[in-house]
């Protein structure tokens, strides 16, 4: 029996979350899904490793689409892509491409991308799967699974290439890491974890959530805010660690920005801001994020389009720096909001503000 495609993510189901919180670890995680938080940490300008690809013909394969949520057997344009470090792999574009060069164009676009991942993250990989659609990614299975209407959306976003190192992660990392006896112990040590989809998902997801976060913090350091790194630095010290202890290859990717006897300093936000909620519009869950320049009592509060309060999120101190929490879209009663405009309002002292956000079903 096949094995079922290990795990699909993205915009739409890192959010898929309930404000659930394990007895075991007592703080709330600091983001929604990691994958949103920084649009720079490999950019379409990065080095890649990608060579060529070189089509093979047409061939039976069978491929997982999650416009059907099942697997298909399609006869395929084959490709063969190549890379520098001597890794390759087979893509594999869905025939509804309609011609060779189409499928070709596709197969050079995408075999860029995953070029520009580190080594570690592609040494598994062995398969690529691209079909049109806006459903979510996937990894595992010695695979990657593109539909590129969703692609589209994340380049949008800046985080096409985010996405595929937490999809890679999958592929690459899960099945030697995830169970692994000093993976468990950093869980436990950190006492927390960086996301609520982590949290949740935390056989399947914490692997995946974290490293794209490693990577920011010790490869692109520089392109990401200090208060950012302070972050991640105190959420996750020990699975930090313990990634460093692993010496994955990180080829193209530059030497490392920081070390482990040298993390950073904490840079706060000067100012208070309450940022737009993201996705948006949303369903059926979203993130409010907002930057504290002091450590302050927080009210966070969303309101109907009739001045009603629907649900007072959080009422609290919190420390300087940036923070983040989800709205599952329920009310004070937990029942389910109706679609709809929706106003967040942040106190913070005298700081007020306000912001839009729109719930669809």
């Amino acid at each position: 029996m096949r094995k079922e495609f290990a795990c699909f993510t993205g915009l739409l189901a890192a959010f898929l979350l309930v404000l659930t919180v394990r007895p075991t670890f007592a703080q709330d995680p600091p983001f929604g899904g990691t994958i949103f938080i920084g649009p720079d940490i490999i950019t379409s300008s990065d080095s890649t490793t990608f060579q060529s690809v070189s089509y093979s013909g047409q061939g039976s394969r069978t491929m997982y689409d999650r416009r059907v949520n099942n697997w298909i057997t399609v006869n395929a344009y084959l490709f063969d892509a190549s890379f520098d470090d001597g890794l390759t792999a087979e893509i594999q574009v869905n025939p509804e491409f309609d011609s060779t060069s189409a499928a070709l164009a596709e197969a050079q676009k995408y075999g860029w991308v995953i070029g520009q991942l580190p080594t570690a993250l592609r040494a598994d990989v062995q398969t690529v799967w691209i079909h049109k659609g806006i459903q979510p990614f996937g990894g595992g299975n010695n695979n990657l699974l593109i539909h590129i209407g969703q692609a589209d959306l994340y380049a949008a976003d800046g985080i096409l290439e985010e996405t595929f190192v937490h999809e890679a992660s999958h592929t690459s990392l899960d099945a030697a890491h995830a169970s692994a006896p000093g993976w468990l112990a950093a869980q436990a040590a950190d006492g927390n974890f960086i996301s609520t989809y982590a949290r949740d998902f935390p056989n399947r997801e914490d692997i995946a959530e974290s490293f794209l976060l490693y990577l920011a913090v010790r490869y692109r350091s520089d392109r990401i805010s200090q208060s950012l790194a302070e972050t991640i630095l105190q959420t996750m010290p020990n699975r930090i660690s313990y990634f460093d202890n692993q010496s994955f290859d990180m080829y193209p990717i530059s030497t490392p920005t920081t070390s482990v006897d040298e993390p950073f300093t904490p840079d706060f936000p000067k100012t208070f801001v309450l940022f737009q909620n993201y996705p948006n519009p949303f369903n059926p869950s979203t993130t409010i994020q907002f930057d504290l320049p002091r450590r302050s009592e927080v009210r966070l509060s969303i309101y109907n389009i009739n001045g009603q309060l629907v649900r007072t999120l959080i009422d609290r101190k919190f420390d300087a720096g940036s923070h983040g929490v989800l709205w599952d879209g329920r009310d004070e009663r937990g029942r389910q909001a109706t679609s709809g405009l929706f106003v967040t309002r942040m106190k913070a002292g005298e700081f007020v503000q306000h912001s839009k956000m729109l719930l669809i079903k």
